[in-house]
């Protein structure tokens, strides 16, 4: 597994990235809530060990933020407060999972690797999008079209499986802006139009039937 651990406590991190360095996880790290938004909006977890109590932005804001921009990544919250309302509004934010400090190491890898093999059961049946004759795995973050592999960066993987999870609906540029940036973006910006010639270049211009559509006025459509 590809593991995000969202702790600034140095030796509760220590212990944690070693113990699950120790089962051939792979492991990465941040001391702070802005630190792991950065990290989450450029690359790819498979499970995020998330502490509520930050320097900065809290887990459960953290929580909030990534539901609100449709990432998905499975969440286990590690929390001193162990009230059933505290633990209500961490699941309510939208995180899978929880686990009361002080836990034995034993429970929270078993619980990890619970959450990754749920989301993995459920990806297997719903998470391939097929338009034509394009393939897009959105647990794999993977791309073929005609049996052929697209290499595209994590920004235009999401704006493609943004477009691709609303095959056939035109969304506009400030719908886009809001799911697949997330950030409140000057709306006169062209960077929507930059990435959609980036993706054209990479899935329509090799190939004869073009998918990625501009609806004059309107925004974008991906349709054969």
């Amino acid at each position: 597994m590809k593991l995000l651990i969202v702790e600034d406590e140095p030796n509760l991190l220590s212990i944690l990235r070693k113990g699950f360095a120790e089962n051939n996880n792979e492991v990465s790290v941040a001391l702070d809530g802005k630190t792991a938004l950065e990290m989450l909006h450029n690359y790819t977890f498979d499970v995020v060990v998330l502490d509520v109590m930050l320097p900065d932005i809290n887990g459960i804001e953290i929580c909030r933020r990534l539901r609100a921009s449709k990432n998905f990544v499975p969440i286990l919250l590690l929390t001193a407060l162990g009230t059933s309302e505290n633990i209500v509004t961490g699941l309510n934010a939208g995180a899978d999972d929880y686990l009361v400090k002080p836990f034995k190491f034993g429970e929270l890898d078993a619980r990890v690797n619970a959450l990754n093999r749920r989301a993995n059961q459920e990806t297997d049946k719903v998470d391939t999008i097929t338009i034509s004759d394009l393939e897009i795995n959105g647990r794999a973050k993977t791309v073929k079209r005609d049996g052929e592999s697209i290499v595209l960066t994590a920004k235009e993987f999401k704006l493609l499986y943004y477009l691709a999870k609303n095959t056939g609906r035109i969304v506009s540029r400030d719908q886009i802006l809001d799911n697949v940036w997330d950030i409140n973006f000057d709306m006169n910006t062209n960077v929507v139009d930059v990435y959609i010639n980036y993706l054209r270049k990479k899935i329509d211009k090799p190939f004869a039937t073009k998918l990625i559509h501009t609806m004059k006025g309107l925004g974008y459509v991906i349709q054969p």
